[in-house]
């Protein structure tokens, strides 16, 4: 484990991001303590998946998560800009089930920036707005002695280069600490970064 930062990381504030694959909801999570402030967490109603406090406290303070469930995708766009706008929160994470066109995007950009509040959306792979910021593909990796092990790719990025970082969750430090990938030594060469 290093204290190598992450470049681009935490996204921009006051922008809107977005995180894909299976690794995303650890992201958002781990972005909001980052953030530490309010966050508003926008889902559609139909989904059945839920969000367990007891599953998240080791890296968020549930009392700092406020769930909103809307009808649709449209209503959730509408509950995300709106909070974005409040000045009210640090974070807004929105899960989205359909790709954002251009203005819904763009929308949502300006919202950040006036509420001074950064938002994340959660997509689908292969899924994304050619308005985000940044986009970031989260998996998990195996490893039998720690598992919030995941590799964060930079898949999108309109200030900079792109990269890849095997990241794990440091309980004492509250913290992302980047880790080498699976079976290389600490500065080791073709670390990724």
């Amino acid at each position: 484990m290093t204290d190598v930062p992450i470049p681009y990381y935490p996204p921009k504030k006051h922008r809107t991001h977005e995180a894909c694959g299976a690794g995303a909801v650890f992201f958002a999570l781990v972005l909001a303590a980052r953030l530490d402030g309010p966050v508003i967490w926008v889902r559609e109603a139909w989904q059945a998946a839920q969000l367990t406090p007891s599953g998240f406290h080791p890296i968020l303070d549930p009392a700092h998560l406020l769930i909103a469930s809307a009808r649709d995708q449209t209503d959730a766009l509408a509950v995300t800009e709106e909070a974005l706008r409040s000045g009210a929160v640090s974070l807004v994470v929105t899960e989205l089930s359909k790709p954002l066109d251009l203005t819904a995007g763009r929308r949502l950009q300006l919202a950040a920036r006036d509420g001074k509040a950064t938002a994340l959306a959660l997509i689908p792979d292969g899924m994304g707005s050619n308005a985000a910021e940044t986009r970031w593909s989260c998996a998990p990796v195996f490893d039998p002695q720690d598992s919030t092990r995941q590799r964060w790719e930079l898949i999108k990025n309109k200030s900079g280069t792109l990269g890849v970082w095997d990241v794990r969750w440091d309980h004492s430090a509250r913290r992302i600490a980047v880790v080498p990938p699976v079976g290389q030594r600490p500065g080791s060469a073709g670390a990724p970064g």
